[in-house]
């Protein structure tokens, strides 16, 4: 670990010098991301709730820790977040500073389907046929939470670990888990019923961040503007999209909120594709048990409305 960060994760630790928060009232449990917190609220309605790291219009992939953050790591009997594969900015501070919480990496849920990491913006071709080149070195795509089934495993593990932790609320939490169970079930077959009719639609997202939520309901991604969200794609990619937006007849090019949506006209000008945006993080919702539900209506009903347009 580098000095300057020991000496940042020691201020930290001196600012959260607090009581241990007690089980049960909501101010021990953390979440990382919006969807994590969300499915963690839904599991603690009635109970408390739980305090979100990344927050607004920030994402995993360019955030910093704040001292407000870090004090609620050091006060946690419970950590839930994704995995070091997406957070990476946690890993350090977890270690550091949550030393007494029960931390759950929820990629590691019992019962998740997992899919394999994909090389390269363009998903460039093989000798048959045309998609994503699956990595190599056996990495998991961690954007695991876009599957409404991975969701309910994932409910699974946060309700199993706020029961060993809070025995007091147990009965209260595994209630809550069975509710946002039966929900999930009815989310997914209300979105496969309104994805069915735009399936064979081909499309392009921002970055890879959707292979879960295509793969649940058999959609057509063919692409990515960019290989990683945080470097600018150069004018060699841009027109490797261009030319897979005429070779496949992609309908839409989708933008992401937190990331430059200027792109996306860069890369649509001049085409026939139209433009929409996804979001896998819920940015512009209010954060609380609702925002999962309205995180995948908002992204089903974008395709549906961007595909579907005009016939």
């Amino acid at each position: 670990m580098a000095p300057v960060f020991r000496l940042v994760l020691a201020a930290w630790a001196m600012l959260s010098v607090a009581p241990s928060a007690a089980a049960g009232d909501g101010s021990g449990v953390v979440a990382s991301i919006r969807p994590v917190h969300s499915l963690v609220a839904g599991v603690m309605e009635g109970i408390g709730v739980p305090h979100l790291i990344v927050k607004g219009g920030g994402t995993p992939h360019t955030f910093g820790l704040r001292p407000s953050d870090a004090q609620a790591l050091a006060r946690a009997h419970a950590v839930f977040w994704i995995g070091a594969g997406l957070e990476t900015f946690l890993e350090i501070p977890i270690l550091a500073l949550a030393k007494r919480a029960r931390t759950v990496a929820l990629a590691d849920a019992d019962g998740l389907n997992l899919l394999p990491a994909s090389e390269g913006g363009a998903w460039e071709e093989r000798d048959r046929g045309a998609g994503r080149t699956d990595d190599a070195d056996g990495a998991i795509d961690m954007h695991v939470w876009l599957d409404p089934v991975n969701a309910k495993a994932m409910v699974e593990a946060i309700a199993d670990t706020l029961a060993r932790a809070d025995r007091a609320n147990e009965k209260v939490y595994r209630a809550n888990a069975d509710r946002l169970e039966r929900r999930l079930d009815a989310l997914s077959a209300e979105l496969a019923a309104e994805l069915a009719p735009i399936r064979s639609k081909p499309f392009i997202v921002f970055h890879d961040a959707f292979r879960y939520f295509e793969t649940r309901f058999s959609l057509n991604a063919v692409g990515s503007v960019t290989a990683s969200p945080e470097r600018r794609p150069g004018a060699q990619r841009i027109v490797d999209i261009r030319a897979k937006i005429a070779r496949f007849g992609a309908v839409c090019v989708f933008a992401e909120p937190q990331f430059r949506p200027a792109l996306v006209d860069v890369v649509t000008e001049g085409t026939a594709a139209r433009t929409g945006t996804l979001d896998p993080l819920g940015a512009a919702l209010a954060a609380g048990p609702e925002l999962y539900f309205a995180l995948m209506r908002g992204n089903a009903r974008a395709l549906a409305h961007c595909l579907g347009e005009g016939g």
